[in-house]
């Protein structure tokens, strides 16, 4: 099976997911901590940002984010998160498709986690890296080509990749790849069923 993760799609996905206004908001990835914690606070976008859980933990670290994701009903969620959190007023959201929009600046820390794009996967992660200052960060979380079945609580295979194919991307003279491990972990559908999630991680670092 074929999908094409355009807007529609993801408003229904949101819908399932949040289909209530109050649905408690999920915890941030795991791998974001870890490959952050060492960090400075500044300025964070985050693309395909979602019910914005990984934004909302940056804004309570003190980092100024700005989330952007095509899904209204996504975003509304995120919101009112932020809102709940105390974090409203370091949480900015923008409703865009982000394989055509571009930030008119540029950010200390740009992030994505699982985000299945309309464009090509590793088109998308290019894209995004190229909105990274000098001297900032680009965390990548994404789903491990080849490691699930097709069950349908897992990933289509044209939304996974391996870390070398992202790494590919990043030009040497540009960027250091700090982290690019291949991971498993325990975790939850959003039916709230526990599965056995297989990632793959990133941290680069641009060149000043």
């Amino acid at each position: 099976m074929t999908y094409d993760f355009d807007k529609p799609y993801w408003e229904t996905h949101w819908a399932a997911v949040h289909g209530a206004a109050q649905t408690p908001a999920s915890p941030a990835n795991p791998y974001l901590e870890r490959e952050t914690e060492s960090l400075q606070p500044g300025t964070v976008l985050d693309a395909g940002c979602g019910a914005g859980a990984e934004a909302i933990h940056l804004a309570r670290r003190g980092w100024d984010v700005t989330g952007v994701d095509i899904s209204s009903r996504a975003l509304g969620h995120a919101a009112r998160s932020a809102d709940q959190a105390g974090v409203a007023e370091r949480t900015r959201w923008v409703e865009a498709d982000a394989t055509v929009w571009s930030p008119d600046v540029e950010f200390d820390l740009v992030m994505t986690h699982y985000a299945h794009p309309a464009s090509a996967q590793l088109d998308f992660y290019e894209r995004i890296a190229s909105w990274v200052k000098p001297g900032g960060s680009l965390p990548i979380v994404g789903h491990l080509h080849g490691a699930h079945n097709h069950a349908p609580e897992h990933p289509p295979e044209e939304a996974s990749t391996h870390t070398a194919a992202i790494s590919a991307r990043l030009n040497p003279g540009q960027w250091r790849v700090l982290t690019a491990r291949e991971e498993s972990r325990r975790g939850r559908n959003p039916a709230g069923e526990e599965v056995t999630l297989h990632d793959v991680v990133l941290m680069a670092r641009r060149r000043p």
